[in-house]
């Protein structure tokens, strides 16, 4: 009896793992949050650290690494973390905090996440 119950449940998580992954986020970011930088200076001179919300990220085991490594691979990126978690076993806030180097770009780093399946990804701060 047991194994037919461990078969369902198994069964039951594939399925909400595949509807994570296939389903668009229907979150949308706050009117506060959802401001963005100008485009015009994308290139920031001065080394600093900035915000990141990642509507698409679903889990801490899985998306996150996928979106630090992503963001790590951008040119001036020396550290990428996970934004404090109020129950550290359930992802609920979306948010990376990005520490960056003279001469980090911005819209690169936008833009390989959106190329990564992150479309929705945007600066807060």
């Amino acid at each position: 009896m047991k194994s037919i119950v461990y078969a369902v449940a198994g069964i039951a998580a594939l399925g909400i793992m595949i509807a994570l992954i296939v389903s668009p986020p229907t979150s949308q970011p706050s009117s506060t949050e959802a401001s963005q930088v100008s485009t015009e200076h994308t290139v920031l001179a001065e080394p600093g650290s900035l915000t990141l919300e990642v509507p698409g990220m679903h889990c801490q085991f899985a998306c996150y690494p996928h979106v630090k490594e992503t963001l790590e691979q951008a040119s001036g990126v020396s550290e990428v973390t996970l934004a404090e978690q109020p129950d550290p076993d359930v992802l609920t806030v979306k948010k990376v905090i990005v520490k960056y180097d003279a001469g980090f770009n911005l819209d690169a780093a936008l833009a390989s996440l959106k190329q990564e399946g992150f479309a929705e990804a945007n600066l807060i701060q």
